[in-house]
């Protein structure tokens, strides 16, 4: 049954579906982290939202990992797949879908879009000899190996010569296709220097790629040649369109594409460019079918500067990290920390640094000691102050007045760390308000109207900044807003999106004196820093 509210715009985003070669590492988490606050926030705006993440469960690397260790493949992934489920959950992630590329529904869809494309004449057969990637699954160009054979992403992994018959899929008849995208809808690929990447891709001319692999057992057979296993990344794109199925429904690509295709967002990490961003609408377009409206690529991580390995045993375990720290304080970190699309560091110095400065310091401090004041001042309750009482020279409601904008702004260009940037100017403006025009000070002048206007300008902007930061820190900002009199949880984000909407509270002046404030207590305690050994 589709319960999807027509009259509100639809919005549908996916992570990569995640290979399942190991558990999931701090690389994964970053994307579904950042899925999961565009989720939250297209939410808050009143849209209908999908968030599909899942698995990807085929290919040769799965078959020699679940074989090193004795296992049938299946068995393997279903291991480790729950690895995936309890990070999200951890993370304080809310998807809609979990897609697995291992599920029978999947294969009846695989089976409809490859017979598409075959109707397309866009399958033929042909021989394949290259260097090959295992743990990329991919074929890659000589003058892209490192010397001795090595791969370029895995650099320390050589890449094995292939000479066998193949299907192969016409990527080259899209060619001029591709071009013309890339051209009439320049946010297709984001950020600019992925789109240039992808440019200067397509610009040197295309090859088809080989779709069948022989040898290969683990996989869904090619439909009309079943001694062929159908490549892994032509049935992992497809996860995508599987995961649109209603769960009752039947799988067929109507049924699938009928409420939330085309996608609006493919969130992916740099190193599967090429895939979403080439073979995927090609693939789409011979099919038939509206290609999705974005693809961005992010950037890598690093710990301390070096890029993470287990070769080199700097790893950064996402489960211990938010079972040290919590999922906020990771949330926070990574988003505001990181220009997202860019390559970012994990430091863990720093990383307490910034939450204590932020969190703990600025937007925790200033919130009790806040409402401390009206505590004492103001016998516990929001001054009755009605907002167009207060000057528009109001430092605080100078920037409050146009935060909400600026911060949508941000949250739609996926700058994270732009909208946290922009509500962390706003709490330090409080803070420096509150130090330069001293309440107590003119409290014990008995300048009550003075004391109430300023202590109200505080509380609501550390209100509107509550809300503008809850996707990224849902449980910080839910406990802000509870102690603010709101019976709000930002983790129900149904409830949530219709009892505090966008158009209302990202705006400054929501505070009333009907709120029943709760007790201060403090909503971030600050990290000790570590220990040198």
């Amino acid at each position: 049954m589709n319960l999807v509210n027509q009259t509100k715009k639809t919005f549908a985003l996916t992570t990569p579906l995640y290979y399942v070669n190991d558990v999931p590492h701090i690389g994964s988490a970053y994307t579904t982290l950042a899925a999961d606050v565009v989720a939250r926030f297209q939410r808050l705006l009143g849209h209908n939202v999908l968030l599909i993440t899942g698995t990807d469960e085929h290919g040769q690397k799965i078959q020699r990992s679940a074989e090193s260790l004795g296992k049938a493949p299946q068995d393997f992934c279903d291991e480790i797949v729950p690895s995936f489920v309890s990070l999200w959950q951890l993370l304080n992630i809310k998807y809609d879908r979990f897609s697995r590329t291992t599920a029978p529904r999947h294969e009846a869809i695989v089976r409809e879009f490859f017979e598409r494309v075959w109707q397309a004449g866009d399958i033929y057969q042909g021989q394949q000899k290259g260097w090959y990637c295992v743990s990329c699954e991919e074929f890659k160009e000589e003058r892209e190996l490192l010397e001795g054979n090595y791969c370029p992403i895995h650099t320390n992994k050589q890449v094995e010569w292939r000479d066998e018959q193949n299907y192969f899929f016409r990527l080259s008849k899209y060619q001029t296709q591709l071009q013309e995208l890339y051209q009439s809808q320049p946010d297709f690929i984001q950020p600019e220097s992925r789109r240039n990447e992808v440019l200067n891709f397509v610009n040197q001319g295309l090859q088809d790629f080989s779709i069948s692999r022989v040898n290969v057992d683990w996989g869904f057979p090619v439909p009309r040649d079943p001694k062929h296993t159908l490549y892994v990344w032509f049935d992992a794109l497809l996860g995508y369109v599987t995961a649109l199925l209603e769960p009752d429904a039947e799988p067929t690509l109507a049924n699938a594409l009928t409420t939330w295709w085309p996608i609006n967002l493919h969130l992916i990490g740099k190193d599967i460019l090429r895939f979403h961003a080439v073979y995927w609408p090609a693939m789409l377009l011979s099919a038939g079918l509206p290609l999705p409206e974005k693809v961005f690529g992010h950037g890598f991580l690093t710990k301390n500067g070096q890029k993470m390995g287990k070769t080199l045993g700097n790893t950064l375990d996402p489960v211990a990290l938010v079972q040290r720290y919590g999922s906020d304080a990771v949330r926070y970190y990574f988003l505001k920390e990181i220009e997202f699309g860019k390559d970012g560091d994990f430091n863990e110095v720093r990383f307490i640094n910034v939450l204590n400065a932020d969190l703990a310091n600025d937007l925790g401090n200033l919130l009790n000691r806040t409402l401390n004041m009206v505590k004492k001042y103001c016998v516990g309750s929001v001054p009755s102050i009605a907002y167009e009482v207060i000057s528009q020279d109001n430092p605080l409601k100078a920037i409050g007045l146009c935060l909400g904008e600026q911060v949508k702004q941000a949250y739609e260009a996926l700058a994270f760390n732009q909208a946290c940037e922009a509500v962390l100017l706003l709490v330090q403006a409080s803070n420096k308000f509150i130090d330069e025009q001293a309440p107590w000070s003119l409290y014990k002048q008995g300048q009550q109207q003075a004391t109430e206007e300023l202590l109200y300008a505080v509380l609501e902007s550390v209100r509107l900044a509550a809300y503008l930061l809850s996707p990224i820190i849902p449980n910080i900002s839910s406990e802000i807003y509870q102690q603010l009199g709101f019976g709000i949880d930002f983790n129900d984000q149904i409830q949530s999106s219709i009892t505090a909407p966008f158009a209302i509270h990202a705006t400054w002046g929501v505070l009333s004196s009907k709120q029943q404030l709760g007790t201060p207590q403090p909503i971030f305690k600050r990290i000790e820093p570590l220990q040198n050994d």
